[in-house]
């Protein structure tokens, strides 16, 4: 490990604080994280389709929140681990994860924890979670150096459109109230293509790119292959070691 992966640090504390006031009520499917519940069918079907049999694979989901994917990942027979930084969400995630007889391994921290302690998983999620770090450049970084030889990382965020600006930040946030005001920061989203390029910097090859758009007459998310002008999946594979 460099001394400069030492020095990693993707959190922003800001953004941590504000997910914290909320963080009680994640299992909460008419609460402030209802569009994350009402994503999570189609999230999961797409996981499933990209990654194929997931039973007996280590899957690290950073920035688990409350435990949304880690635990239906768990189901299927997925050696989940999830990571985030708000300490309230971990512990309401674990405590549902109990409730319910699931084995999932929680830990509050970050992901250069994580990689200071040499670990590495099969599949790396990071869904929704880059437009809320300080530096995507360092936290692509790490999720490489967290995904081991031939494995997959699934990254779903928010593209920087006028389009998303319209849908994921005056819609959701001012209008329909879905989630709290100043959740996003729309200067923070990040395109297809930027994405992309950070990702061949740490060499990883961009498997697929889809789009997770919302349907408002049936109130549903579904994955649209060609619109990725508001949410967006890029999945990209870990060369083999030779």
């Amino acid at each position: 490990m460099t001394q400069k992966q030492m020095r990693k640090n993707t959190i922003d504390a800001e953004e941590i604080k504000l997910f914290a006031e909320s963080s009680a009520k994640w299992w909460d499917e008419s609460g402030p994280f209802a569009p994350l519940h009402k994503m999570t069918p189609v999230r999961m079907a797409f996981l499933r389709e990209e990654l194929g049999d997931v039973k007996g694979l280590s899957v690290l989901d950073i920035g688990c929140g409350g435990g949304l994917i880690a635990e239906p990942l768990t189901r299927l027979g997925a050696r989940v681990t999830g990571i985030d930084a708000d300490e309230t969400a971990i512990a309401v995630a674990a405590q549902h994860a109990q409730n319910t007889g699931l084995s999932i391994n929680y830990i509050h921290g970050a992901a250069e924890d994580l990689v200071a302690k040499g670990k590495s998983f099969d599949v790396v999620l990071a869904l929704e979670v880059i437009e809320h770090v300080n530096d995507p450049v360092d936290f692509v970084s790490l999720c490489a150096a967290l995904v081991k030889p031939g494995g997959k990382i699934v990254f779903s965020t928010l593209n920087r459109t006028w389009k998303s600006y319209l849908i994921g930040i005056l819609m959701a946030e001012r209008v329909v109230q879905w989630v709290p005001h100043g959740t996003h920061d729309w200067k923070k989203f990040i395109k297809p293509s930027e994405l992309a390029a950070l990702c061949a910097r740490e060499h990883l090859h961009v498997c697929s790119a889809k789009g997770l758009a919302f349907n408002p007459l049936g109130g549903t998310f579904y994955v649209a292959p060609h619109d990725l002008d508001v949410n967006y999946f890029l999945v990209t594979r870990k060369p083999s070691a030779r």
